[in-house]
């Protein structure tokens, strides 16, 4: 099967592509569902492309809002801007968006959003003769459903199928709650992710005693009502999706391509789940890759919809993982390592380095130094623009020792006789949980 990861941007493309990602999908700046994501400019395709396609991974873009006449009238232009940056697929949920790629782009593949609700084989078939490459599903159906559908289509309809990250509360995603709450619409990509937010549960004055209503933190005083089960409370409180154990399964339902979820994440977050993934798909033993996705933020895991109905997380309502994110491996050679400092870490701390295609690899900080001729707080005029540059100009006096690495986005030096990879993460071990409680 395809391994399909997001990329919000070119740092998450590029962890995608090194950590053995066989496709990517991104959006542009425009169209996405996914507008908080840093995204693509039309003008930064072609080399996002590019970058792809010199490693064997293909690209699809998405355009899956809900399109109005305005934003159809801009479709041709986007689209043939997409061809000729070289663009693989499109993925769309709008059936006249769908047509004028067709028409304007025909090169492209075509696959059909999971926005678009593909639930049965008679729908998948009809996409398919109005040019359809490939379905995804919705969101919603069962692995008995997904290879029933695979029994009816046609052998050159390719499925897609999710089978890691977030789980929205709306039936393939197409949620009301943030456009009523907020006037911001997770239909047009704006989601404000309300379903994530903390509320608590309560009368708002002894008139309503009896009557249970929903408050959310930043609003108070204004009160939404709710019925409330045995239970508790844990009303919008999904639970993250987690296939890694069931990928022989979605191999013999029939999917062609599984998808992990998650254009707003960050290059780590892509780096760890998609590194499972890719290890597994290549006969490594769930059990022995399943721990990596305990290491990035999540919430409680579950199998979605695949089993039996999904479920909601009902100890605790937040987030935890068991490492940190501390540093980006910039360059790693003749006993030393050069990391982008993200958190903190210092002297004599035991770390971890996420290495591609395997498992993590030990790393003791020792003899840390900074450079102070590079980063965020450096308005030099001539100062190197990158990390890479900075390297290349440091000499070996302008390295300072440095107790502890505490300056974010700056470089740092420690001793490493083992060589890692550029492009991979180092993480300190720690468990963290951000629960509210209902």
């Amino acid at each position: 099967m395809e391994l399909l990861a997001p990329a919000g941007g070119m740092e998450q493309l590029r962890a995608a592509v090194a950590f053995g990602a066989d496709a990517v999908y991104l959006a542009a700046d425009r169209f996405g569902m996914r507008a908080r994501a840093a995204n693509f400019s039309l003008a930064e395709i072609p080399e996002a492309v590019a970058f792809a396609h010199s490693h064997g991974v293909k690209v699809h873009v998405t355009c899956n809002i809900l399109m109005h006449d305005s934003d159809i009238a801009q479709l041709p232009d986007f689209f043939r801007a997409l061809d000729a940056a070289g663009v693989d697929a499109f993925i769309i949920g709008d059936m006249g968006a769908f047509a004028i790629a067709g028409r304007v782009a025909p090169r492209v593949e075509r696959h059909v959003s999971t926005q678009a609700s593909v639930a049965n084989g008679e729908a998948a078939k009809v996409w398919h003769s109005l040019g359809a490459k490939r379905v995804v599903c919705a969101r919603e159906m069962s692995l008995a459903d997904i290879a029933q559908m695979r029994r009816q289509i046609p052998d050159d309809l390719e499925i897609e199928a999710f089978v890691h990250g977030a789980m929205c509360m709306a039936v393939s995603g197409r949620c009301l709650i943030s456009s009523y709450l907020t006037g911001r619409s997770g239909n047009k990509g704006h989601c404000t992710q309300p379903c994530r937010w903390n509320y608590k549960v309560g009368a708002p004055a002894p008139e309503a005693a009896g009557e249970w209503l929903l408050e959310e933190e930043k609003r108070p005083g204004v009160f939404f009502p709710v019925e409330q089960e045995e239970t508790g409370s844990f009303i919008m409180n999904a639970e993250d999706l987690n296939m890694l154990p069931h990928l022989a399964e979605l191999a013999q339902a029939g999917v062609n391509s599984v998808k992990i979820e998650g254009r707003n994440k960050k290059a780590f977050y892509v780096a760890s789940v998609v590194g499972a993934y890719r290890r597994v798909l290549d006969g490594e033993p769930w059990q022995q890759v399943a721990p990596e996705l305990l290491d990035v933020s999540h919430r409680p895991y579950g199998t979605g919809f695949y089993f039996d109905e999904a479920r909601q997380a009902v100890d605790y309502d937040g987030y935890e993982q068991q490492t940190m994110h501390v540093a980006d491996v910039v360059a790693c050679g003749d006993g030393r390592l050069y990391a982008l400092a993200r958190n903190r870490f210092e002297e004599g701390q035991a770390l971890e380095a996420l290495v591609p295609g395997g498992a993590a690899v030990p790393v003791g900080v020792r003899n840390l130094c900074w450079l102070p001729t590079f980063g965020p707080d450096v308005h030099d005029e001539g100062a190197p623009a990158t990390a890479k540059e900075a390297l290349a100009r440091a000499g070996a006096g302008d390295w300072l020792p440095a107790p502890l690495a505490n300056r974010s986005c700056n470089l740092y030096r420690l001793d490493c006789p083992q060589p890692l990879p550029a492009g991979s993460f180092l993480r300190a071990r720690v468990f963290r949980r951000s629960a509210r409680h209902g």
